[in-house]
């Protein structure tokens, strides 16, 4: 018997262009690294650059032509992080750990209710 997909937290606003260019794990992976900080997307990435480490230099590109929709300070989104982080398997406390938020904090954003977005696995 196969179980129902668990259904993919919808990103928020702040974060929904990170998820189009990137995709969910590779945005997770990208606001972990960035959030909270100032960040130059050039336009034509020459492979320097820690964004181009990260994500690759068709999706830099891909994120500096969004340019006029992004934030000048990529979002730390913890209440989305939190949330797909839960998606993924992670347990309470590594979640805490990972947000530097504590377990008490990751317990309430959890327990509001999330809007969602179909995806057939974590894995994509």
């Amino acid at each position: 018997m196969q179980l129902p997909a668990r259904v993919m937290p919808k990103p928020s606003a702040q974060v929904a262009v990170y998820v189009d260019v990137l995709g969910a794990e590779l945005a997770v992976t990208f606001l972990l690294t960035f959030g909270g900080a100032e960040l130059y997307l050039a336009q034509n990435p020459k492979g320097r650059s820690q964004v181009e480490a990260v994500v690759g230099f068709d999706k830099a590109s891909a994120l500096a032509a969004q340019g006029h929709q992004l934030q000048r300070r990529v979002p730390l989104a913890k209440k989305w992080l939190a949330q797909m982080l839960k998606w993924q398997g992670h347990s309470t406390a590594n979640i805490a750990r990972t947000l530097r938020i504590s377990d008490v904090s990751v317990r309430r954003m959890l327990r509001s209710e999330p809007q969602t977005r179909q995806a057939s696995s974590p894995d994509d």
